[in-house]
């Protein structure tokens, strides 16, 4: 399985970007992707799952209602962030793994394939 990221940069306060996930090699029928982050000096921590099943979404309670997660047919998955502050600033990862029994884990443990990560820089 290889992910691909793209689509970081840096932005102004208030501003939007779009993240894109290439996946390839991820046969399952059913799978759940997702979108981590990390600052300097932080742990990882979950923003949002995609479950492929259901389409089923869930997101961290400091990005709801500005970061859209999605992914077409082509499995490609994106993230789409609006309203952007400086502390959204961090490398971005996308990831894949199986469901578990209760859909998308927020685990970083229960995704064993990820990407190499995009910067995203917000300036105030």
């Amino acid at each position: 399985v290889q992910l691909v990221e793209s689509g970081g940069g840096s932005v102004q306060t208030g501003g939007s970007l779009k993240l894109s996930c290439a996946v390839s090699g991820l046969t399952s029928s059913h799978y759940c992707m997702a979108w981590f982050r990390q600052s300097p000096g932080k742990e990882r921590e979950a923003v949002a799952t995609i479950y492929n099943g259901d389409g089923r979404t869930y997101y961290a309670d400091s990005v709801k209602d500005r970061f859209i997660i999605s992914q077409d047919n082509a499995k490609t998955l994106y993230l789409q962030m609006d309203s952007l502050k400086p502390e959204d600033t961090a490398m971005y990862y996308c990831a894949a793994g199986p469901p578990g029994l209760y859909g998308c884990s927020w685990s970083e443990s229960s995704f064993p394939f990820w990407g190499q990560g995009t910067q995203v820089t917000v300036s105030s």
